[in-house]
C-alpha cells in the first residue's frame, strides 16, 4: 500500500519529513536510478510487507526524489490528479506537467 500513511493516497503531514506527495508511475529506468542513489524500491522486503515495485506500479514518491530524478534525466511519469498540492513547494508545475500521464 502506497502513501506515507499507507492509505493509498499521496497525502502528507508534519511527521512526513520526506514529503511523499508525488504520485509517480514507476519505470525500469527510474527504479534503476533510485537504486543507484541509495533508495532501492525494486527489491522485495517481506519483513516490512513490501513486495518491491516494478514498472507500471504507482507509488507516492518524495517530492525531492522526483526532483532529483528529473534533474538527472530519469524522472518517472506523474499522475497529476493524485499528486498532492504540497509538491509544488519543491517541484515546478510545468516540469510535472511534462511528465503527466
Amino acid at each position: 500500500m502506497t502513501g506515507f500513511y499507507r492509505t493509498g493516497c499521496c497525502e502528507t503531514g508534519g511527521d512526513d519529513h520526506g514529503v511523499h506527495t508525488v504520485c509517480a508511475v514507476m519505470t525500469d529506468e527510474f527504479l534503476a536510478f533510485s537504486k543507484s542513489v541509495g533508495n532501492d524500491l525494486s527489491t522485495p522486503m517481506p519483513q516490512y510487507g513490501f513486495p518491491g515495485l516494478k514498472a507500471g506500479d504507482h507509488w507516492c514518491l518524495c517530492a525531492s526524489r522526483w526532483q532529483e530524478a528529473f534533474e538527472a534525466g530519469h524522472a518517472p511519469k506523474v499522475n497529476l490528479k493524485a499528486t498532492h498540492l504540497h509538491t509544488l513547494e519543491f517541484v515546478n508545475l510545468a516540469d510535472l506537467e511534462r511528465f503527466a500521464v
